[in-house]
């Protein structure tokens, strides 16, 4: 008499399932992990823009001129996921943004700080789980958990 060798379907089967039901559960927790990621491409842009704004201010006794070329405080370039804009540059307030490029599964998003170092969550994808925030922050989890 041989000995059979090898899987049955049953158990070819069974092993399939499992794998279906881990795969259910990790691939959208490392979605959402590889989006926090990507929101600190953002987030550290702003912070490096809002000490490049106050350098600017210390040799300029203004905000308005920043962000331009040749300039202490020049937008970044070159960023993967985000577009970084100044606006309401005055003599003592600017706002510093970060929107998600269009195309990409940042798009929806989008981020600002300001002279007073106040950090708002402006946008965030609709009826993905995302929410704002309650309070003024930068949103990094879903649920508007900051």
């Amino acid at each position: 008499m041989r000995s059979a060798t090898g899987f049955t379907l049953i158990e070819v089967m069974i092993t399939v399932a499992i794998v279906a039901i881990l795969a259910a559960v990790a691939i959208p927790s490392y979605t959402d992990y590889i989006t926090r990621s990507k929101i600190q491409e953002a987030t550290t842009s702003l912070l490096a823009m809002r000490t490049k704004m106050e350098q600017y201010f210390q040799d300029q006794r203004t905000y308005s001129g920043a962000c331009f070329p040749n300039t202490v405080a020049p937008k970044p370039s070159g960023l993967k996921y985000f577009t970084i804009d100044c606006s309401n540059q005055t003599g003592t307030t600017y706002t510093v943004t970060a929107t998600g490029i269009a195309g990409t599964d940042m798009a929806q998003f989008s981020f600002t700080i300001d002279q007073g170092n106040t950090r708002q969550t402006t946008g965030v994808p609709l009826g993905s789980g995302w929410t704002l925030p309650a309070t003024n922050c930068w949103v990094t989890r879903k649920g508007g958990i900051c």
